[in-house]
């Protein structure tokens, strides 16, 4: 059998990595700085290659330390939980978990009993409040939200990559007037996101057509209501493809056939601080084993 690293070398490479700092993680491992960077270094050496972009006052994952951490973190939580088993330390934990009503129907809930069949002492209280965000660390724990980018000063992750569609009744595609041509959408009404403004925009300026202009805008601060509308023969939603193809909805289907890439996703965000919690850090970790495509 091959010779393992030590265990502190790798409790500290995962704590840097999930913190982002090295300051953060010798603080959660009652460490000096230097005694810290020494074990991940040491990691490095036996690794034979670096596992961090080393930037200033951050260390950002590497490729290599991405596939590393999602190799050896689940094990190392697995350890963790079973000795705490042994000792008889074992109990209930819990997540307050601020998350997009439509990524909670569509993607969430139904995989909630594979992460319940592995970690039975975690619950998760649902919050579907909006500006989660700002309620880190006061009234969540961690977020599930639909945006460009996330404060640097959040612990952040992507969890997709989509493409942008525009979503339709498919009764609207055939008719007295069909809607088949990009210019057909100055007759209709488009519907925005709250959290996506900037989505129809994007889209027709990818298309060479920034003058185009839809006979009117309607915002909505829910995703499934943004469908529902859609799905009545009330106008055009632009959303995301994954929307679409996990509402599973037979009325619904996507006008034009254009592929343009969407900067807006879903991402995970936490204090850096409540990445080491065992809660957030079991949630985290089982997300991105599970659900996410990036």
């Amino acid at each position: 059998m091959r010779r393992l690293p030590p265990l502190t070398a790798i409790e500290a490479f995962v704590q840097v990595a999930r913190l982002g700092s090295v300051k953060a993680a010798a603080e959660e491992l009652a460490l000096s700085s230097p005694a810290l960077s020494r074990r991940v270094q040491a990691l490095e050496r036996f690794m034979g290659r670096s596992l961090f972009e080393r930037r200033h006052q951050a260390m950002i994952l590497s490729a290599e330390g991405e596939k590393l951490l999602s190799r050896i973190a689940p094990a190392l939580d697995q350890l963790t939980l079973a000795i705490d088993a042994s000792s008889g330390e074992t109990e209930l934990v819990r997540l307050r978990l601020g998350v997009m009503p439509l990524f909670a129907s569509q993607r969430l809930m139904g995989r909630l009993p594979e992460l319940r069949g592995r970690h039975p002492e975690l619950h998760i209280d649902i919050d579907t409040g909006s500006h989660a965000l700002a309620r880190l660390g006061e009234g969540v724990d961690a977020a599930i939200v639909l945006a460009r980018d996330v404060d640097s000063s959040l612990y952040s992750r992507r969890i997709d990559r989509d493409t942008v569609v525009g979503i339709v009744n498919r009764s609207l595609l055939t008719g007295r007037f069909p809607v088949g041509k990009v210019d057909d959408l100055t007759r209709l009404t488009i519907f925005l996101h709250r959290d996506m403004p900037e989505l129809f925009t994007i889209w027709r300026e990818a298309l060479g057509r920034p003058d185009l202009e839809p006979a009117a805008v309607d915002v909505f601060d829910s995703g499934q209501l943004m469908l529902d509308a859609a799905a009545q023969g009330l106008g055009v939603a632009f959303m995301l493809r994954s929307h679409l193809e996990d509402a599973h909805d037979d009325r619904l289907t996507h006008i034009f056939d254009e592929s343009i890439d969407s900067p807006y996703g879903y991402f995970f965000a936490c204090r850096r601080p409540a990445l080491s919690t065992r809660a957030v850090r079991i949630f985290h970790d089982w997300l991105f084993e599970t659900i996410s495509t990036v």
